[in-house]
This record gives C-alpha cells, sequence and structure tokens, in this order.
C-alpha cells in the first residue's frame, strides 16, 4: 500500500494520539497543556496557537473519537459514518501548502483552526484514505497480552502483530523460548 509523507504523518499522530489514553498508557498521557504542547511538538504540527485547558479537553474527545473508529466501528459503513462526522464538524477545508520547507501538500483543517479540529481533519482524512482503499483492517490492536496500544499495519502482506516488535514483539519470543527451554529440560 502506498502512503504518502503527509498521512503517514497524520496516522503516526492518530495512532500516538489513541495511545495517550490513560487505560493504555496507565496514566493520562494529555494531562495538561504542558502534555499537549509536548504532542505538538512531537508531531511537528504547524499552525497551532497558543494552548488553553479547552484544547486539553477538544483533543481528548477527538481521541475518544479516533479510539472508536480504530476499535468500536463494526465495518467500513461504521467506520465512515463516524469519520464522515468528525471531518464535517473539523469544516475541513483542503489547501495546498509548502511550509516550513515542505514541498507542496494539502492540509485539510481550515487556516486558524482550532488544534482539536486540526487534528480531527488531517487525521480523519488519513483514516478515510485507508477505508477508500479497502486497508481498515490494518488498524490494529498489539497481540502481546498485556499491551492495549493501537498501531497501523504498513507492513506488506499485513502480518504485524504487535505495536512494537523490539518490546512487545521480543518480550513475548523471548518467554516463549524460555518456556521451550524449560520444557525441554523437564
Amino acid at each position: 500500500m502506498l502512503i504518502n509523507h503527509d498521512t503517514r504523518c497524520a496516522l503516526d499522530s492518530v495512532v500516538d494520539l489513541v495511545n495517550s489514553q490513560p487505560q493504555i498508557e496507565g496514566r493520562e498521557a494529555l494531562g495538561d497543556v504542558a502534555a499537549l504542547r509536548d504532542f505538538v511538538e512531537q508531531h511537528r504540527v504547524s499552525e497551532v496557537g497558543r494552548l488553553t485547558e479547552d484544547d486539553v479537553t477538544a483533543v481528548r474527545a477527538v481521541r475518544d473519537r479516533f479510539t472508536e473508529v480504530f476499535f468500536g466501528a463494526g465495518d467500513d459503513t461504521a467506520a465512515a459514518t463516524m469519520l464522515n462526522a468528525m471531518i464535517a464538524e473539523a469544516g475541513t477545508t483542503p489547501r495546498l501548502t509548502d511550509h516550513d520547507g515542505y514541498d507542496w501538500h494539502v492540509h485539510y483543517f481550515a487556516p486558524g483552526a482550532a488544534l482539536a479540529e486540526h487534528l480531527a481533519a488531517d487525521g480523519g482524512m488519513a483514516l478515510a484514505f485507508l477505508i477508500v482503499a479497502g486497508e481498515r483492517e490494518r488498524l490494529r490492536r498489539c497481540d502481546a497480552p498485556d499491551c492495549r496500544r493501537a498501531f497501523v499495519d504498513l507492513s506488506r502482506n499485513r502480518s504485524r502483530r504487535y505495536c512494537d516488535s523490539r518490546t512487545c514483539g521480543n518480550r513475548l519470543h523471548v518467554a516463549a523460548y524460555r518456556a521451550r527451554r524449560r520444557e525441554a529440560s523437564a
């Protein structure tokens, strides 16, 4: 599946936003304005003005809606309905831009949009592209029994099982190896 740079960045932001929930992180990762500012800087979200507690609340609401698209939508129709509502409410206004040294690309949020609208528009469109491509099944939850993190499986053969193969994947593989060794020596 071919995904352009902007769509990939938007998908990464959506995944990190979904994974910022207390039930996944073990704590509220977007607990205050400073944490939200860190999220914005980490994801290099452009055109963001001064952030307030209202922005924290609004972004958490968008996060809940993205989580529902990832894990609550039973089929493409349900996911499309949810995304259509988010995208429309965000006041999506596609426009070409070439800011901050990036070549021409499309922003879907309106100029001056609040951060929550910005994330809903760009992230909503990125998820919409997956549905259009018939690839919604790439939205996954980590298979590790003690991990609930979301990820987008962008592997060629759709075989990725863990949010991070270096942590969850290796931990499970090492545990399985040690169990086989114990069994063989018993």
